[in-house]
Formats: structure tokens, sequence, C-alpha cells
């Protein structure tokens, strides 16, 4: 994907991040293009969460982080949001015993605070990417389904109208069946405007809908690529798709370097 002249949307140079004298993250570099997915593969403990949660401010971190070109010093969710990056976690952090239709607009509260009025055309922008919420809109958030508390994780966070969505394991505890279904809405986001940071423990679903992947293990990036030849690389094969990874989400065609 050509992207002349213009600045990566998210830029990470020397990106470090210690917890006291261990040192997480060693030295990252990584970019996120506009109408860019990009995924962070890894072993369990290599750091992938720890990233995201440095890069939206929400962890100390040294070395230099851009959005747009624009260097942002001292990282903080407020700088972040501002500049219209948003985190799901991992843990999606719904408020339960509210509806689905209230976490919405608690995910646009930030705009509205400086002045945006636009959280109902928003919202019905999310209920196109997201149909089962409008349907679901008056039912309180501890009631959905796990596939469906995901939807509302990411479509609370769409609610900010984000240039850049960071996504943390969005597939966790999810059925292979609603794994996919989630996947393809996030490579969906690409056509509303959406650029994705995807940190995914289905390593073959994510880079099966990434354009580019980094593969981070034990706190440093080992390699980066085009997604399509992380895929085929032997190494990647081996050690992250298997069979596991294999059966998780069902390819259109078996990869020549898994068969």
């Amino acid at each position: 994907m050509s992207q002349a002249g213009r600045p990566p949307l998210l830029r990470l140079r020397s990106f470090s991040v210690s917890y006291g004298p261990v040192e997480a993250l060693h030295q990252v570099d990584l970019d996120v293009h506009e109408g860019e997915i990009v995924t962070v593969i890894g072993p369990n403990g290599a750091g992938k969460t720890t990233l995201l949660n440095a890069a939206m401010g929400l962890l100390p971190s040294r070395g230099e982080l851009a959005v747009a070109g624009e260097v942002v010093p001292r990282p903080s969710v407020e700088r972040m949001v501002a500049r219209q990056v948003a985190l799901v976690p991992e843990k999606r952090e719904l408020f339960g015993e509210m509806s689905v239709e209230d976490n919405l607009l608690l995910g646009g509260f930030a705009r509205w605070r400086r002045g945006d009025r636009t959280q109902r055309e928003r919202m019905e922008e999310v209920f196109a990417i997201f149909p089962r919420l409008r349907e679901r809109r008056a039912q309180m958030a501890a009631t959905l389904s796990g596939g469906e508390r995901q939807m509302l994780a990411i479509g609370r966070a769409l609610m900010a109208k984000p240039r850049l969505l960071m996504l943390d394991e969005p597939s966790l505890g999810l059925a292979p069946l609603i794994v996919r279904e989630v996947l393809q809405t996030v490579a969906r986001l690409r056509e509303v405007g959406v650029s994705v940071l995807l940190i995914e423990q289905n390593a073959r679903a994510a880079l099966q809908i990434a354009d580019r992947g980094y593969v981070l293990e034990m706190g440093a990036i080992v390699l980066h690529g085009p997604a399509e030849n992380l895929l085929h690389d032997r190494r990647i094969v081996e050690t992250y798709l298997g069979l596991g990874g294999h059966r998780a989400v069902e390819p259109a065609a078996p990869s020549p370097a898994a068969a």
C-alpha cells in the first residue's frame, strides 16, 4: 500500500517500557499507516498488551511516539484521545448494569464535552456496522453474549470517532464462528476510515485480515513484513500457526507453507 508523502498515522521509534528494573518492551519500531490493519503476534508474555497500553498512555514509556507526524511528548490517555486514538482493552470493561445504548453514549462523552452533539448520528453509524446492537439497544450489557459484548466494546470505542483503533485480543473467550464474525467486521473498519492496530492470540486469523504484521518476542520485534508473507513464513507457521490456529478460523484454502 503506497503511503508516499504521508507520515504514518502511528509511529513508534525506540519505544521501550519498564516495570521497575525489568524491561518489558525493548526499542520497538512500529508503523501504522492510514487505511491499514496492522497486527502484532507473539507468545503469551511477549509484551503485546504492554505495547498497546503504553501506546495509549496508560503506562509510562521511553522513546518516540508520533500520531500523524506529530510527536506526542509524555503520552497520556487524554492526549491520545484528543488525537483520535481509541483502545478496546482485553477485558472490554463495559458497564454491565447499563443498556447497550447508554454504553455507546458514554463512548462519545469526550466529544460531547468538547461541544460535539452528533452522538445520535454516530450511534446510527455504529448500528450500521453492528446491526445486532440495534436489536439489543435497550438490553443490559451484562446479559449480552460474549460476541455481542465484544461488538459493544468496539462500538463504544467507535463512538469517539477514532482514526486509529487499537484492539487487544478481541477473540478472547469467543467460539470460532463468532471469532470469524468479529474479525471480519474489524476488517471492514477500513471502509469507514478507521485504521487498526490489532493484538490477537489467533495468529492465523489476524494475519488473514491484516495488511502487515509484527512478531514480538520477549519484548522485542523479531520479524515484520506484509501479512501474506508472514502467513507463509516457515518460522511463523511452525511457531504460531500450527494445526490449532488452522482450525480456529477457516481460510479459503490451506497455505502452501502449511501443507
